[in-house]
C-alpha cells in the first residue's frame, strides 16, 4: 500500500469535454436533421414556460422568495423577472426567473431513468440573456437575439434530457435539478462566449458543488422547497460561470477521481448496479449522441398544472366525471392502473399536509378530476383543501393502485415513451364503468397537432393575468412568429414582460 498519492494532474474527465464539445461546436441549423421542427418547438418551449411564470406570481408563497436580497438594491442594466417590475443581478434573477417558472410544476417535462423539467434551465438562460444584452447596448455593442435564447434551450434540454435517459440519479437519493445546474452551466458558459478550458472548468465546478437531496419531494417530507429547487439550481450555475469568467482553475477529474469523485461519493456506493461492475464502468452512459432530439420530444404540461406521470391518469378522471357525478356516495372502488414510476414518486396515503404534498399525491390529483371535471392550481392549496377534504380522502380511500407491467415497459421504450394511465369506478351494486386508459397526455410529440392549439390558448390566458390586453396581443403576436422573434434582440423582448 502507497503512502502517497500522485499528484499528476488529468486531463478533462471525457463526460465533460463531451459537454463542451457540444456546445461550442454543434450547430443545430447545419448539424440536426429536424433544425426547423426544433427551432419550431423551443419558441413554443418559450411561450409556456414564460406562460407557467406568470401564473405563479397569483401566489404569495411563491412572489415571497422574490426580489433583491438586499432591500432597495439598485442594479444597473439588471436582468429582469417577466411580470414584475424587479431589475436584479443575475444570479438573483435566475433564482426568481426560475422559481416561477417551476412553482405550479407546470411546465415542460422529460421522464426516463431520470425525470426533469428541462425548461427549468430558461431561469439561467434568460436572467443572463439579457444582463448581457443591456450590458453591451450600454457599451455600444450588438445586443444577443432571441435566437441565442432558443439555441440555449435546445442545447440545455438536450443536456439535462440525454443524461437523464439512462442515468437514474433518484436512484442513489440525488435531485434531478443536479441536471439543471450542469445544464445552466454548460450554455451560460457559452452565453458569455468562454472558450473551450474555461467551458469545461465551470462544467466541472457544477459537479462538485454538492448536490440536492431527493428528500424534499418525497412521503413524509414532501414541501415548497421542490418549487424553488430549480430557480436554486440555476442561480448556482450562473455563480459558478461567474467564478469561473474571473479565472478559478478547473477541477479535472471532478467525476472520475478515485474515492473524491462525483462517481464514487454520489453515484456508484449506494447503487447497487453500478457498485457490482467494474470500476472504469461505474460512469453515465450515454443513450445517443447530443442534437436536439429532447427539444423535439419535450412532454408540454397543457391540461393539468399536475406531476407528470399522474397527466393521463387526470385526464382520464375528467372523461369519467360526468359519468360518476350524480353516484359518487354509490361508489365501492377505484383501480388505478399505472406504471411504476407513477407509484414510485406519487403515490401516497395518509394525511396531506401542504400544497406541495399535494399536488405530488396520484390519488389526491384523480379524486379532485373526478369529483369537479377539472383540475386547478388553486385546488392544492390550503383554504381549498379545507373545505373539501372530506370528499376527496373519501375517495382516495377508495383507490386501489396497481401497475401494468405493459405501462412501465412502454414509458421506457424510446419509440413510444408513453405515460399510461387507466381509472375504473366501481359501485356497491355490482355495476363499474369502462376502463378509461390513456397512454399519451395531450402534452406528448404523439398529440402535438392536438395540443399546440391549447398551449396557445393557455399562453394567452396566462399573459392576461398580467398585462393589459395591447401588451397581451403584442407578446402573443411576437411570440407567433418564429423569423421576427429569433430577430429580436432580447432586451426589447424582455422589455415587453416587464411591469411598472
Amino acid at each position: 500500500m502507497s503512502n502517497v498519492e500522485s499528484n499528476v494532474r488529468p486531463e478533462y474527465d471525457g463526460e465533460i469535454e463531451k459537454i463542451a464539445n457540444y456546445v461550442l461546436n454543434y450547430s443545430i441549423d447545419n448539424d440536426s436533421p429536424n433544425s426547423d421542427n426544433a427551432w419550431n418547438t423551443a419558441r413554443y418551449c418559450l411561450m409556456d414556460t414564460l406562460g407557467c411564470g406568470l401564473l405563479a406570481l397569483r401566489f404569495p408563497e411563491c412572489t415571497k422568495h422574490l426580489g433583491p436580497d438586499c432591500p432597495d438594491q439598485i442594479t444597473p442594466n439588471g436582468a429582469r423577472v417577466p411580470g414584475t417590475s424587479y431589475r436584479l443581478d443575475p444570479i438573483k434573477a435566475a433564482f426568481d426567473i426560475g422559481c416561477i417558472v417551476r412553482w405550479l410544476d407546470y411546465n415542460d417535462t422529460w421522464l426516463a431513468a431520470e425525470w426533469g423539467h428541462p425548461s427549468d434551465n430558461l431561469g439561467a438562460i434568460l436572467a443572463v440573456a439579457d444582463y448581457i444584452s443591456q450590458q453591451n447596448v450600454s457599451q455600444g455593442r450588438a445586443p444577443l437575439m432571441m435566437k441565442a435564447v432558443l439555441e440555449a434551450m435546445i442545447m440545455a434540454h438536450e443536456i439535462q434530457g440525454v443524461l437523464a435517459l439512462d442515468n437514474s440519479f433518484n436512484r442513489v437519493g440525488l435531485d434531478h435539478v443536479f441536471l439543471v445546474k450542469l445544464a445552466s452551466t454548460a450554455v451560460v458558459a457559452k452565453l458569455y462566449d468562454l472558450p473551450h478550458e474555461r467551458v469545461m472548468a465551470a462544467i466541472s465546478q457544477a459537479i462538485v458543488d454538492g448536490q440536492a437531496l431527493r428528500t424534499y419531494r418525497h412521503a413524509p417530507n414532501a414541501g415548497s422547497r421542490k418549487s424553488w429547487a430549480a430557480g436554486d439550481a440555476t442561480s448556482r450555475a450562473v455563480r459558478l460561470v461567474d467564478i469561473t469568467r474571473r479565472g478559478e482553475m478547473g477541477i479535472p477529474s471532478a467525476l472520475t477521481a478515485p474515492q473524491w469523485g462525483f462517481y464514487d461519493v454520489l453515484f456508484s456506493h449506494t447503487n447497487k448496479d453500478l457498485a457490482l461492475k467494474p470500476e472504469n464502468e461505474r460512469r453515465f452512459t450515454f443513450q445517443r449522441e447530443f442534437g436536439s432530439y429532447v427539444m423535439e420530444n419535450i412532454l408540454f404540461k397543457i391540461s393539468f398544472p399536475a406531476e407528470f406521470h399522474a397527466q393521463t391518469a387526470c385526464e382520464a378522471a375528467v372523461i369519467l366525471h360526468p359519468r360518476i357525478d350524480d353516484r359518487m356516495e354509490d361508489i365501492e372502488k377505484i383501480i388505478l392502473t399505472t406504471h411504476e414510476s407513477a407509484i414510485r414518486i406519487i403515490s401516497k396515503e395518509g394525511t396531506l399536509s401542504n400544497p406541495a404534498d399535494r399536488d405530488h399525491c396520484l390519488q389526491y390529483m384523480v379524486a379532485v378530476a373526478l369529483l369537479t371535471g377539472d383540475l386547478m392550481a388553486e385546488n392544492y392549496e390550503d383554504d381549498y383543501h379545507a373545505e373539501h377534504h372530506i370528499l376527496i380522502d373519501g375517495l382516495r380511500h377508495k383507490m386501489v393502485v396497481e401497475e401494468d407491467a405493459g405501462y412501465s415497459k412502454d414509458y421506457h421504450d424510446p419509440s413510444k415513451r408513453s405515460i399510461a394511465n387507466a381509472i375504473q369506478v366501481f359501485f356497491k351494486d355490482g355495476s363499474s364503468t369502462d376502463k378509461v386508459a390513456i397512454e399519451y397526455p395531450i402534452g406528448h410529440k404523439r398529440r402535438r397537432n392536438e395540443g399546440l392549439p391549447i398551449l396557445e390558448a393557455k399562453f394567452r390566458a396566462s399573459l392576461a393575468t398580467r398585462f393589459i390586453d395591447s401588451r397581451c396581443t403584442e407578446i402573443f403576436a411576437l411570440c407567433g412568429d418564429q423569423q421576427r422573434l429569433e430577430q429580436t434582440p432580447v432586451n426589447e423582448f424582455m422589455d415587453l414582460l416587464v411591469t411598472y
